[in-house]
């Protein structure tokens, strides 16, 4: 479900990748950067986690447009995605090396990609209408808490976590609707 405006922004970043980036940066840096910041402690790895998602979102714009991606959403699964793996990475640096043997088992191992469940669920949370959108991406994508999202968006936080929890057996119904199991 892409907007017009992100589907122009998307050619804009093919065209003219420098304008393209900057202009990304111009309508979701805040949200990306809040996202990314509250994984990862370090600026300077922030910094660079938004640079990688920024590459990564010059590289894959083609497909994006071609697939019709909602490309806020895009941006904000894959800023999470980064920086949880940016984190994980420095994680791994503190403590003692793998044995050798296991890299050979790693290098085995194939690139996690989004399954089909995992896109319907984006698919559902992008179709939820506002605040309840919003609360979820908040919440899911930009690991707030219910009192942070509540502060957010002017509302008692017990009224988050009820539309919240409402909204899972919703989502929750809808999935198991399509997917034919209920």
């Amino acid at each position: 479900m892409q907007l017009h405006e992100e589907k122009d922004l998307l050619q804009i970043l093919r065209r003219d990748p420098q304008m393209g980036l900057e202009e990304i940066l111009s309508r979701y840096g805040g949200v990306l950067h809040g996202i990314v910041r509250r994984i990862l402690p370090d600026e300077r790895d922030v910094e660079e986690c938004l640079s990688d998602v920024l590459v990564t979102c010059w590289r894959n714009a083609e497909t994006l447009e071609e697939e019709n991606s909602n490309l806020r959403a895009w941006l904000i699964v894959t800023a999470r995605n980064k920086a949880l793996d940016r984190y994980r990475c420095l994680r791994r640096e503190t403590v003692d090396p793998l044995p050798e043997d296991f890299e050979l088992i790693a290098d085995e191992l194939v690139e996690p990609r989004q399954s089909e469940a995992e896109a319907l669920i984006a698919e559902l949370v992008e179709g939820l209408q506002p605040p309840d959108r919003e609360i979820f991406i908040r919440r899911y994508y930009g690991l707030q808490s219910g009192r942070e999202i509540g502060k957010a968006l002017h509302m008692e936080e017990h009224a988050v976590n009820v539309r919240l929890s409402r909204g899972r057996q919703r989502l929750k119904r809808q999935f198991l609707q399509i997917f034919g199991k209920e």
